[in-house]
C-alpha cells in the first residue's frame, strides 16, 4: 500500500481508527492475533546434522572421500598397517565442514541485529489514553506519539509533525535528518527518501515531535522487506570455490579412467590381480591432490590474519581470494566515500567567494554559530549536522560567544519559514538580530544586494547553501515579524558531506588495477554527482541514473546498459541488489561496500560484502563477508592485493601439484606401454604422494606477494585456473618429470640391476629422482621470474619444507628397517651421482621455458607499443 498518497483522513478510514482516541484495547487484541507480533521474523534453521551432512555435498569432497577409503583398502590389504593418507584425507574433510558450519550463520546473525535495533517500547493513544506498551504489541492503526530521542517502533503515516526531523541515514543513505510534513501527500512510486509524511521504523527522531498512524508492523515494514531480503538471498561461491569444483571434478574422473586403463592393461600383461588393483589404487590416490583443500584453507588462513593486521575482519575465509578477483566495486556513498560529517566548505558574499580565515569570513562563522542550537557533550559539538558543521568551523568557541552576547529571543526554524532568527545583547547595550536560512527566502527580508548567482552557483555544485543576515537595533520592537526586516545579507556559507581524503586515491588505485568503482547511494543525484567527481568515479561519458529511472527500467535492459552509469542516486535497497545482479549478469565479480541496514541485502547479494566497522549498523556487519575496522575505503585496496596474492598462490600450488601428480602417472603408464615391470610400488607411490603434497605445497602458499599484482587486470570468474598458458605448462613439466623418473628407472635396471626382471636398484633410483625433482620443482613455482633473480633463500619456509622433504626421502632410502618396508635398496655414489644430475634437470629446463616466455612477452609488448603509436 502506498501509504505516503493518501491524506490523514484517508489512512484513518483505511485503518479503521481514530487520530484521537486511537483504537480500543479489545480491537487491538484482535489486530494482534491477526497480524502477529511487531517483530521480524527467524530465518527458517536446519538442524545442526543436516547443515554439517550439506558440507560433503560438493565434487572434490566425495572424491577426496573415495580416495581415503581407496587409500585405507590399499593399507589394509598390504597389511602395512599405514593409514595415515587415510587419516589426513579425513582430517581435510572434517575441517573443512566444521569451518563451513561455523560461517554459515551470517543471515540469522542479520535479522538478529535488525531486532536490536527496534524500539523495545512505543507511546500510544488506546481508548483515547496515552499509555507506554512494548512495541511487540503494535498493531496498524495504532496512533503512536513521537519525541526527539525516540527510536521509531513501525512504519508510520504522520499526523503530526511539529519541527519533526527524522535521522534515516540507515535506510536511505540520505546524510541529513529529513525534516516531515504531516499535511503533505506523495505520489505513488516515490522513493523511500521523499516520503516526507512517512516514519520508519528503525529510524530515529533527531528533533521536534509529533504522532502516526502504524501502517505497518514486523516484516511488513520496509526494514522488514530487508530482512525478507537477508533470508532470500543466497551467497554465492566464490570464484576460487567454483574453479576448485570444477577442476576437481574434472580430476577425479580423468583420473578414474587412467588408473582403469592401467589395471586392464596390467591384467593384459599377466601381472597378478591383486598387484595390480594396489597399484591402480595407489596411482588413484597420487593422482587426486588432497592435499589441495587443505593448502586452500591455510593459505586463506594466513591472509585473514595478514588482513585483521590491515584493519580488515574477514568473517568469511574465501572472501579474501574473491577480492582478488573482484573486477568491480559499489561502494555507499555516506560514510563510505565521505566523512558522513557536514563541513563548511565554501564562503561567498554578493561580490564573489570569501577565505575562511579573513576577518569578513569569520565575522560570518561567527554570526552562524550564535544562530545556531547546539550544545557540547565531552567535548564533541552535538545537534543538527549542518548546524554543528557551523559552530565546528567558527574560529571562536560557542560558549564564549553565547557569554559575550547572550540570546534574549528567538523565532525558530520550521519547514515553512526556511529561517531562523535569535536576538542578542550587545556590550553596549543594542541588541543583534541574525537570521540564517535557505538564501533564496533570506535575501527577500534584505535590504542588501542580493548573491542569487553565488548562491546558484554555489547549489550547481552539490553544497548545502545557508545565507546569514543581521542587523543592529536599540530595542525590542513591540511585533516579532518587525524582528525579521530590513536585513543586510552578510554572506553564504556551502556546506557538504566531503569526500574520505585517502577515498580519491584508493579510487585510482582500484582503476589501475582494473576495477571499475561505482557509487550507489540513497542521497540526491547533484550531491552524488558533484563527489563522484571530485574521486574520480564519475568520468566523461558516463551518467547518473536516479531510483525513480531505475523504476521504469527492466532488469534485462539494466543488465544490458549497466556499463554506461557510473553513479546509481536516490535508490532503495531493492535497487541495490539489481544493480550488482545486473554487473553480476556480465560475468562481473562484485564487490560492494556500505554501513547502513538499506545496505545489507546488496551486502550479502555481492559475491564479497564490505561493511564499515565503526559507522556501520550491526545489520550490515552481520550481513558482509568483511568488515573494515577503520572505515577507511582505501582498506579495500590492501584486500584486493592480499586477494590476488592468495590467488596466485593457490595458482602456484595447484600448477605444482598436478604437474608432479601427472610425473607419477606417467611413469607407471608409460613403463607398461614398453611392456616393461612396474617401475614403482604402490607404497612409493603413497609416499611420494604424501612427502611432496605436504609440507612444499604448503611452503607454496605462503609465497611473499609478487610487487606487480596490483598493475594486472582482474582474473574473470569464467576464467579457467590453467588459463594463460598454466595447463601446457602443467603437462610439459609433468612429462619431464615422469621422463627423469623413467630415464633414471632405465639406466639403474640396465646398467647396475643384476636381474633386469626385478629391478630393485631401477626402481630405487626412479623413486629417489620422481621425489627429489619434484622438490627441486617447488622452487620453479614460486616466481614467474628466473628463481636466482627471484632469490632461492627467499622464502626460508619453502627451504626448511625442502630439507625435511629430502631427510625423510633419504631415511627411507638408507636406514635399512626402513628401506625394508618401502623396498629399496642401498644406492652407490656413482648412482646416487646420476639421481642428484637428473633431478636438477627440472630447475635448468623450467629457466629456459622462463627465458623464453619473457622473451615472448617483450616482443608482444613492443608490437603493441608500435601499433598504439602509429594509431596515435
Amino acid at each position: 500500500m502506498e501509504w505516503q498518497s493518501l491524506t490523514k483522513a484517508e489512512c484513518e478510514k483505511r485503518l479503521g481508527t481514530d487520530a484521537r482516541a486511537g483504537l480500543s484495547t479489545q480491537t487491538a487484541r484482535e489486530r494482534l492475533k491477526q497480524y502477529g507480533k511487531n517483530e521480524l521474523d527467524p530465518p527458517k534453521k536446519k538442524s545442526l546434522l543436516l547443515r554439517f551432512l550439506a558440507q560433503f555435498s560438493d565434487f572434490m569432497v566425495i572424491v577426496l572421500l573415495i580416495a581415503a577409503g581407496i587409500s585405507f583398502v590399499t593399507s589394509y590389504l598390504q597389511k602395512d598397517n599405514d593409514y595415515i593418507d587415510a587419516i589426513i584425507i579425513l582430517a581435510i574433510v572434517v575441517i573443512n565442514a566444521i569451518t563451513g558450519l561455523v560461517q554459515e550463520s551470517r543471515a540469522e546473525k542479520a535479522i538478529e541485529a535488525l531486532k536490536k535495533m527496534s524500539s523495545p517500547h512505543a507511546r500510544v493513544i488506546r481508548d483515547g489514553k496515552e499509555s507506554v506498551i512494548d512495541a511487540a504489541a503494535l498493531v496498524p492503526g495504532d496512533v503512536v506519539l513521537l519525541k526527539a530521542g525516540d527510536l521509531v517502533p513501525a512504519d508510520l503515516r504522520l499526523l503530526e509533525a511539529y519541527e519533526l526531523k527524522a535521522e534515516e541515514s540507515a535506510l536511505t543513505g540520505e546524510s541529513l535528518p529529513v525534516s516531515k510534513q504531516a499535511e503533505k501527500t506523495h505520489p505513488a512510486g516515490t522513493p523511500l527518501g521523499d516520503r516526507k509524511n512517512m516514519a520508519f521504523a528503525t529510524s530515529s527522531v533527531t528533533s521536534g515531535h509529533g504522532s502516526g498512524i502504524v501502517t505497518a508492523t514486523a516484516m511488513q515494514t520496509e526494514v522488514g522487506r530487508i530482512a525478507h531480503m537477508i533470508n532470500s538471498q543466497e551467497a554465492p561461491q566464490t570464484p576460487l570455490q567454483r574453479k576448485l569444483e570444477q577442476t576437481g571434478r574434472w580430476l577425479g574422473i580423468g583420473a578414474l579412467l587412467v588408473c582403469a586403463v592401467i589395471f586392464v592393461m596390467g591384467l593384459f600383461q599377466h601381472v597378478q590381480p591383486l598387484e595390480m588393483f594396489l597399484i591402480s589404487i595407489s596411482l588413484a590416490v597420487a593422482a587426486i591432490p588432497e592435499g589441495l583443500p587443505a593448502v586452500v584453507t591455510i593459505v586463506l588462513a594466513i591472509g585473514v590474519r595478514r588482513m585483521a593486521a590491515k584493519r580488515g575482519i574477514v568473517r568469511r575465509m574465501p572472501a579474501v581470494e574473491t577480492l582478488g578477483s573482484a573486477s568491480v566495486i559499489c561502494s555507499d556513498k555516506t560514510g563510505t566515500l565521505t566523512q558522513n560529517k557536514m563541513t563548511v566548505v565554501e564562503l561567498a558574499t554578493a561580490s564573489g567567494k570569501l577565505a575562511i580565515d579573513s576577518n569578513e569570513g569569520r565575522n560570518l562563522l561567527k554570526l552562524a554559530a550564535l544562530c545556531s542550537n547546539c550544545s557540547f557533550s565531552g567535548g564533541v559539538v552535538c545537534g543538527d549536522p549542518t548546524e554543528a558543521a557551523l559552530v565546528r568551523a567558527c574560529p571562536t568557541s560557542k560558549k564564549e560567544l553565547d557569554a559575550l552576547y547572550p540570546r534574549v529571543m528567538e523565532i525558530p526554524f520550521s519547514s515553512e519559514r526556511k529561517m531562523m532568527t535569535t536576538v542578542h545583547r550587545m556590550e553596549n547595550g543594542r541588541y543583534r538580530v541574525i537570521s540564517k536560512g535557505a538564501p533564496d527566502v533570506l535575501m527577500t527580508h534584505c535590504t542588501s544586494r542580493t548573491a542569487a548567482g553565488q548562491n546558484d552557483a554555489m547549489a550547481r555544485r552539490a553544497l548545502r547553501v545557508l545565507g546569514v543576515a543581521y542587523k543592529d537595533i536599540d530595542a525590542l520592537p513591540a511585533d516579532k515579524t518587525e524582528l525579521e526586516r530590513n536585513f543586510k545579507l552578510c554572506g553564504l556559507i556551502g556546506l557538504i558531506d566531503p569526500p574520505r581524503p585517502e577515498a580519491k586515491e584508493a579510487v585510482a588505485l582500484c582503476k589501475r588495477a582494473g576495477i571499475r568503482p561505482v557509487m550507489i547511494t540513497g542521497d540526491h543525484a547533484a550531491t552524488a554527482a558533484a563527489i563522484a567527481e571530485q574521486l574520480g568515479i564519475l568520468q566523461p561519458g558516463q551518467s547518473v541514473m536516479t531510483g525513480a529511472e531505475l523504476n521504469r527500467t527492466s532488469q534485462e535492459e539494466l543488465t544490458k546498459n549497466i556499463y554506461r552509469y557510473s553513479v546509481f542516486a536516490r535508490v532503495s535497497p531493492e535497487h541495490k541488489v539489481r544493480i550488482v545482479q545486473a554487473f553480476q549478469a556480465r560475468g562481473e565479480v562484485v564487490a560492494m561496500t556500505g554501513d547502513g541496514v538499506n545496505d545489507a541485502p546488496a551486502l550479502k547479494t555481492a559475491d564479497i560484502g564490505c561493511a564499515m566497522g565503526q559507522s556501520g549498523t550491526d545489520v550490515a556487519k552481520a550481513a558482509a563477508d568483511m568488515i573494515l575496522t577503520d572505515d577507511n575505503f582505501a582498506t579495500i585496496v590492501a584486500a584486493v592485493r592480499e586477494g590476488r596474492g592468495i590467488f596466485e598462490n593457490i595458482k602456484k600450488t595447484v600448477h605444482f601439484l598436478l604437474s608432479c601428480n601427472i610425473g607419477e602417472i606417467l611413469t607407471v603408464f608409460v613403463s607398461f606401454l614398453l611392456r616393461l615391470p612396474t617401475p614403482l610400488l604402490a607404497i612409493q607411490l603413497l609416499w611420494v604422494n604424501l612427502v611432496t603434497d605436504s609440507l612444499p605445497a604448503l611452503a607454496l602458499g605462503v609465497e611473499p606477494i609478487d610487487r606487480d599484482v596490483m598493475e594486472r587486470k582482474p582474473i574473470k570468474p569464467t576464467q579457467s585456473i590453467f588459463g594463460g598458458g598454466m595447463g601446457y605448462n602443467i603437462i610439459v613439466e609433468g612429462c619431464l618429470i615422469g621422463s627423469l623418473a623413467l630415464l633414471a628407472y632405465s639406466i639403474g635396471r640396465i646398467f647396475f640391476d643384476v636381474d633386469p626382471a626385478a629391478p630393485i636398484i631401477g626402481r630405487t633410483m626412479a623413486f629417489a629422482v620422481l621425489s627429489f625433482s619434484q622438490v627441486v620443482h617447488t622452487f620453479n613455482m614460486r616466481s614467474s621470474e628466473s628463481v636466482f633473480r627471484a632469490g632461492i633463500f627467499k622464502n626460508k619456509k619453502l627451504v626448511l619444507a625442502a630439507i625435511a622433504c629430502i631427510a625423510l626421502q633419504l631415511s627411507v632410502i638408507i636406514v635399512e628397517p626402513l628401506s625394508r618396508i618401502f623396498k629399496t635398496a642401498s644406492l652407490a655414489p656413482m648412482q646416487w651421482l646420476v639421481v642428484a644430475a637428473l633431478a636438477l634437470v627440472p630447475l635448468f629446463v623450467v629457466e629456459v621455458e622462463k627465458a623464453l616466455a619473457k622473451r615472448a612477452r617483450r616482443r608482444k609488448q613492443r608490437k603493441e607499443d608500435r601499433k598504439k603509436a602509429f594509431v596515435s
